[in-house]
């Protein structure tokens, strides 16, 4: 058996198809090197919500694209939730439409991310797979200081088209 440990790596590819869920997020179009600050004031926001109540989230963290990332990105930053949710400041109801998607596991920091992406469209391009939008990434590990960033796992979404 041989050791992974200090090597990014994800998990097969394959389709699944996706049911719709509700999420609450906060909503923006930000220039691709915004994206840390970006998601650090939305994760902020959302956690003050959190802590007060006003929301329950039933999963891990995400971020929704509706376009494949470029120069400028549309996203939506949140988390799942069960129960309508009323929008405030920059917090907004949103979702995760029913979709046939394709999809993988990233284990290692977010840097790595990249690569993982590259590595689901070639093999839905190698089976024909007609890639579209929304994508999205599930933070199945919250990162905490001091935590090792190789130990993050994260999970991958990217549309299929019909």
């Amino acid at each position: 058996m041989s050791d992974t440990r200090g090597a990014q790596s994800s998990e097969g590819p394959r389709v699944v198809e996706v049911g719709e869920q509700m999420t609450v997020v906060v909503a923006g179009k930000v220039p691709i090197d915004g994206l840390r600050e970006f998601f650090d004031a939305a994760f902020h926001e959302l956690g003050r919500r959190i802590d007060r109540g006003e929301l329950r989230p039933t999963g891990p963290a995400l971020s929704l694209y509706h376009s494949e990332p470029g120069p400028v990105v549309e996203l939506e930053v949140g988390f799942p939730v069960a129960e309508q949710v009323a929008s405030a400041g920059s917090v907004v109801v949103g979702r995760i439409p029913a979709t046939r998607a394709v999809t993988c596991t990233h284990h290692g920091d977010y840097d790595g991310l990249s690569s993982s992406w590259e590595r689901l469209r070639t093999w839905a391009q190698e089976r024909h797979l007609r890639l579209g939008a929304p994508l999205w990434e599930v933070y199945v590990t919250e990162p905490r200081p001091g935590d090792d960033p190789l130990d993050m796992v994260t999970e991958l979404y990217w549309a299929v088209e019909a």
